[in-house]
């Protein structure tokens, strides 16, 4: 099972909009995927579609990580019932760790060591998945911190700004002394460049810089702007079922970025033996 944190210490980056999108390349693909929503906000719920009927949101599972049933409260996202035209995504599973705003509780800087375990025990209970994406607040406080000590590999999400480039650097310091005292086999799956907009002088300045500072780490593709991503996300819908010639090019965009953070073909071949 990969376990993967989507990440930026800067808000307003389109984190949540990555998440959703390599999310829906994994359900096109076949791909047994559990989405935990780490962030207080808790849009990536709302993106999936998740109706909840009961079930115990992922703050206060944390909470009680010790006893906490993760497996018993996952809820299936609404996409799933999209998807049936497809047949690799028909068999699929996506599911989701509903976020609530209860976990910012955990959302702050002096988190102790045994706290930064709390995610991990709950997933260490958790079966039948390929591949668990989970969707980290804008900082480097409690939750992200938790999030890293559970994953494999950390995927970092920035624009093509000023700010967004600096916040990145200071992420990757980060992530580096994290990885020297809490998680020696933590990785990095690269940095996606988001809402890059091929016209603007200013992205293809800071593209470029970007390529500079950070090498082959920079992934490829990077996601352009979408201009109905706000309608595709505001009916709770996956991109890859989207009507139109644009919602079929972002969906070629996350495949393709899908297979560059993960082992992607590796996956399919055990959801193909499920």
């Amino acid at each position: 099972m990969q376990v993967v944190s989507i990440s930026s210490l800067k808000g307003g980056v389109g984190k949540t909009s990555v998440t959703l999108g390599l999310a829906s390349a994994a359900l096109a693909a076949g791909i047994r995927t559990l989405v935990v929503d780490l962030d207080p906000h808790a849009d990536a719920t709302t993106g999936l579609g998740v109706r909840a009927t009961g079930q115990t949101d992922v703050g206060r599972l944390l909470k009680n990580a010790r006893r906490g049933d993760l497996a018993a409260n996952i809820v299936p996202s609404g996409w799933v019932a999209t998807a049936v035209k497809n047949p690799a995504a028909r068999a699929s599973t996506l599911d989701v760790a509903m976020g609530s705003a209860y976990s910012g509780i955990y959302d702050r800087p002096d988190l102790g060591r045994r706290d930064q375990q709390r995610l991990s025990r709950l997933l260490s209970r958790v079966e039948g998945y390929s591949l668990v994406l989970i969707d980290c607040p804008p900082s480097l406080n409690g939750l992200t911190r938790m999030a890293w000590t559970a994953s494999n590999r950390v995927l970092l999400v920035a624009e093509p700004s000023l700010f967004s480039v600096a916040g990145t650097e200071r992420t990757m310091r980060a992530l580096e002394l994290f990885r020297q005292e809490f998680a020696p086999d933590l990785q990095t799956a690269g940095i996606v460049a988001n809402r890059v907009r091929s016209t603007s002088n200013e992205h293809s300045f800071r593209l470029n810089e970007m390529r500079q500072m950070f090498g082959d780490l920079l992934l490829s593709p990077a996601i352009p702007e979408q201009a109905n991503w706000q309608q595709i996300q505001g009916a709770a819908y996956s991109v890859h079922h989207w009507p139109g010639e644009p919602a079929q090019q972002a969906s070629a965009y996350f495949d393709e970025l899908l297979r560059s953070v993960t082992d992607s073909g590796r996956m399919r071949s055990r959801a193909a033996r499920r």
